[in-house]
């Protein structure tokens, strides 16, 4: 089965204190790309966060953002005054009022905008030893959901791009019925031409001959005919052996784009050059939709 590379994921996992949530969220991208947004505290479990993340998908632009909330609400370092400390900047403050034979008095909120009234209480809520298994646990269970709608997403892509790949190989089909129908036109074509030239002198049927191989040699497009549909046929069975083939089914359209051209800078056939120019919008279409492929 393909696998879109959009998709995204969320997971919990519970401490003792803490509440550790990952989200997960893949676009598209040439390669894979992780971008990790973790607290402090988690900072030296990110390389083997990466390693988790790389062995499930392989290529997107993955971003994880992990977060830390207590068991229960409320916050993980509470707030804490200093009391004595808010005491000492009123008392100073109501001494100053008195010897200046002012009338103003400390507000609670000036009190507390005094550098070192308030402050966090700086208290691990994770240690070491439990941080690592939380994450491990939360992570997993996410990029788990990540991977399943990134499956999901992938097998309406493959509906898709089997409907555009079908629709490719039967304007390759018009272009091979019509190629022998073009010869015999050209042919003909030509032989009016030099009557045309030569009035009522006999034609030499043998110049004629090397001049229609000479043609032929010129617009003959069977050998891009056999790649285009050996092409076509690796395209089709990489949709149906599906994993990880966005790359693989990127440089096929490449190719295929190729052929494409070859036969229509070759064709002098009004029915070859419309299925030339409609297999080319049908194959843009095939390149939109590989970008999200994994």
């Amino acid at each position: 089965m393909i696998r879109s590379m959009t998709g995204y994921g969320r997971a919990e996992a519970a401490g003792a204190r803490v509440v550790l949530s990952v989200e997960c969220k893949s676009v598209n991208h040439r390669h894979l790309d992780v971008s990790l947004k973790f607290p402090r505290i988690l900072g030296g479990f990110e390389a083997d966060a990466r390693r988790l993340v790389q062995s499930a998908v392989s290529r997107g632009r993955v971003d994880v953002s992990v977060s830390l909330a207590p068991v229960g609400g409320g916050a993980l370092n509470p707030l804490a005054v200093n009391a004595a400390q808010a005491r000492e900047f009123a008392d100073a403050a109501k001494r100053l009022a008195d010897e200046l034979r002012l009338r103003l008095v400390p507000t609670v909120e000036w009190v507390l905008d005094q550098p070192g009234v308030l402050s966090r209480e700086e208290q691990a809520p994770l240690s070491p030893e439990e941080a690592w298994p939380l994450l491990e646990q939360a992570l997993s269970r996410a990029l788990a959901e990540l991977v399943s709608r990134r499956k999901a997403e992938g097998q309406a892509l493959s509906l898709d791009l089997a409907a555009i790949h079908a629709a490719i190989a039967a304007h390759v089909e018009t272009i091979a019925e019509r190629a022998p129908a073009a010869v015999e036109r050209r042919t003909k074509r030509l032989r009016e031409r030099i009557q045309a030239l030569l009035g009522d002198t006999p034609l030499d049927e043998g110049r004629i001959a090397t001049e229609v191989a000479v043609m032929a040699d010129k617009t003959d497009i069977s050998e891009e005919l056999v790649r285009l549909r050996a092409h076509l046929e690796h395209f089709g069975a990489l949709l149906r052996d599906g994993g990880a083939v966005g790359r693989t089914l990127d440089f096929l359209i490449q190719e295929i784009h190729r052929e494409v051209n070859t036969v229509g800078s070759k064709a002098d056939d009004l029915e070859i050059s419309q299925a030339v120019i409609a297999a080319k919008s049908t194959l843009e279409k095939l390149r939109e939709q590989v970008q999200n492929i994994e």
